[in-house]
């Protein structure tokens, strides 16, 4: 799965990479847990790619109460397009959430100790995502929501954990976004290294949270 992640790459450079020309000015973070804002990339309708800030955990249209969202950050690529709750945006609404790397836990004895994960070249990433808008019946305003789709981890992320997000190269990017394009099963050259446990807690932030404290893998 994936369920915390930084992004601190300025993020016009990260938007140029997945077909955006003009982004804004986006918070470095180096925690982002779920129900935080982040940043995508989707289509705004008009032939053109926009950056835009979507709330962590997809609430479907049909919800009654947008608390549904904290349980459904990430999605399996393996049943996305028939799960009721994804299949209407997997269809209709895709989007790339853009991210430098993921964290992710590996038991150690007692312990589990917290992974960061990003590309080997160091370069800014892109998560397939889809996304929803749902209103809130009392007040008709909407809240737009966003869901990262996961699948088996490849070889080199197997020593840490079974699952990981759809990571999509640049070339792939645009293709994700087509209604009706299944799932990419490529992704970039990986590189992990275990990082201090301050990042167990969501509150914490900072540059400090991302530097290696062990022997990195895949460097």
């Amino acid at each position: 799965m994936c369920g915390r992640f930084a992004f601190y790459s300025p993020a016009q450079a990260a938007a140029e990479l997945f077909g955006v020309t003009n982004a804004p000015d986006i918070e470095r973070r180096y925690n982002i847990a779920p129900t935080q804002y982040i940043a995508a990339i989707r289509p705004n309708g008009q032939g053109l790619n926009q950056v835009v800030m979507l709330r962590w955990g997809l609430v479907p249209f049909w919800a009654k109460d947008p608390s549904i969202g904290a349980r459904m950050i990430n999605a399996r690529a393996e049943t996305v397009a028939e799960k009721p709750s994804f299949r209407n945006a997997f269809r209709k609404r895709r989007c790339l959430v853009l991210a430098d790397g993921y964290y992710e836990w590996q038991r150690s004895g007692e312990v589990k100790v917290p992974w960061f994960i990003s590309r080997r070249d160091g370069h800014p990433m892109a998560f397939a995502g889809l996304w929803e808008s749902w209103k809130d019946p009392q007040s008709d305003s909407p809240l737009e929501t966003v869901t990262i789709i996961t699948t088996e981890a490849n070889q080199f992320l197997e020593q840490l954990h079974h699952r990981m997000p759809v990571i999509l190269e640049p070339d792939e990017a645009q293709g994700w976004l087509e209604p009706g394009s299944p799932v990419p099963e490529t992704g970039p050259d990986l590189r992990a290294w275990p990082v201090d446990r301050r990042v167990n807690n969501a509150r914490n932030e900072g540059a400090e949270l991302v530097e290696p404290v062990g022997e990195a893998l895949g460097a």
